[in-house]
């Protein structure tokens, strides 16, 4: 049996709860900072302080860590949670070019960058609500 060098979870991979606590602060720094993300910004509270707790306590879970967020809020329901929000295609590609460019900016492995790419697009257009 061939011996493999990918760690057992997309979690492990990321590099556990700081790194992903360091991609989720960096999604949401350049959300607040680059003007080409304001409509996105706008979509959120004024503080982002809980938004970027939820989303961290989310990966975790969803990257095969912790699961954080259904312990403090029970099943994550994204699609119902999002449901108030209105989610287009236009705000769907705002929030993955800001988690693209979070991802690449916090060194993510580029092998992992692109299969986490291809599950965060999957979510994120079924998040559309428009």
């Amino acid at each position: 049996m061939a011996e493999t060098n990918t760690p057992a979870t997309a979690f492990d991979w990321v590099g556990g709860e700081a790194a992903v606590r360091a991609l989720v602060d960096h999604f949401y720094d350049l959300m607040e900072l680059e003007p080409a993300y304001a409509p996105l910004r706008a979509l959120h509270p004024t503080s982002l302080e809980g938004s970027r707790d939820k989303l961290h306590w989310f990966l975790c879970g969803w990257l095969g860590g912790p699961d954080h967020y259904i312990e403090r809020f029970g099943h994550p329901r994204l699609r119902a949670r999002h449901l108030p929000f209105a989610i287009g295609i236009a705000e769907r590609d705002q929030w993955m070019d800001c988690m693209r460019r979070a991802m690449l900016e916090t060194a993510l492995d580029p092998e992992l960058r692109q299969r986490l790419d291809v599950s965060f697009m999957n979510t994120a257009d079924w998040m559309r609500n428009l």
